[in-house]
């Protein structure tokens, strides 16, 4: 499907495409540039020493596959044309040349044009991260990633990302020997804070969150590591009897 947007893309998008993808026996030097992303962007092309940007000619998903597997970023989302002001030196690329299994450099030829290609991949999001916090007692972490509160004090886990696009929202995942439960809250200034008020043993098990944004005119997600909460001990009550005292010897 061909869609024209304010930005002069020429985006041609369907679901992701895994069969009949042509293949790239060696390692290209390719980049993706100008985006939020290493994973969205114009495509360059380092040819006979010299990088420029690509301009295909045909080319669909199946084409923008073996760019986006070259970069370890996935499936190809989307790929289109971007109109230029003014003239540029390109790669020229054929579709069918990279679907007969060739290289990016073997297909290359030495062209100018206004026109530029432009591809998202499926994993342009950086992970986000995730921690706890307790404002009662503070946390203990047992080992890496592994963390323990105090049963009965109040902790938060904290999702965050690095700033890429604005919006979108945290879906803490949270998984027991017995349960799973979801949390979800928008991003504000790229981060959520989901609270417990009181720990329990209900709460021990793994978190982790996920990070939903819709660009492109797709839906892109990326999930943090794990981290493994423990509740233990009891939460101590203060002694009225022995703080009082000293608060009136204080006074």
């Amino acid at each position: 499907m061909l869609l024209h947007t304010d930005e002069y893309f020429l985006i041609f998008s369907s679901a992701l495409q895994t069969e009949g993808t042509p293949n790239s026996t060696e390692s290209e030097e390719v980049r993706l540039v100008g985006g939020d992303s290493r994973c969205a962007g114009t495509l360059e092309l380092k040819h006979d020493g010299d990088w420029r940007p690509v301009r295909g000619f045909g080319w669909t998903l199946k084409e923008a596959n073996v760019v986006c597997r070259n970069l370890d970023c996935g499936s190809a989302v989307s790929v289109g044309e971007r109109e230029e002001s003014s003239v540029r030196p390109v790669w020229l690329i054929y579709s069918n040349c990279v679907q007969s299994g060739s290289s990016l450099r073997d297909c290359a030829t030495s062209r100018s044009s206004f026109y530029i290609l432009n591809l998202t991949c499926s994993d342009l999001l950086v992970r986000p991260n995730i921690s706890v916090s307790s404002s009662t007692y503070g946390v203990s972490e047992a080992q890496q990633q592994e963390f323990r509160v105090l049963r009965g004090s109040t902790f938060t886990i904290n999702c965050s990302i690095q700033p890429q696009y604005p919006g979108g929202s945290f879906q803490l995942t949270f998984t027991s020997s017995n349960t799973t439960h979801n949390y979800t809250q928008p991003a504000v200034t790229h981060s959520a804070h989901f609270l417990f008020p009181a720990a329990e043993p209900a709460h021990q098990g793994n978190y982790s969150c996920v990070y939903h944004v819709y660009v492109f005119s797709h839906n892109f997600s990326s999930e943090s590591r794990l981290l493994s909460l423990t509740v233990s001990g009891k939460l101590k009550q203060r002694n009225c009897l022995t703080d009082c005292l000293h608060a009136a010897l204080e006074r």
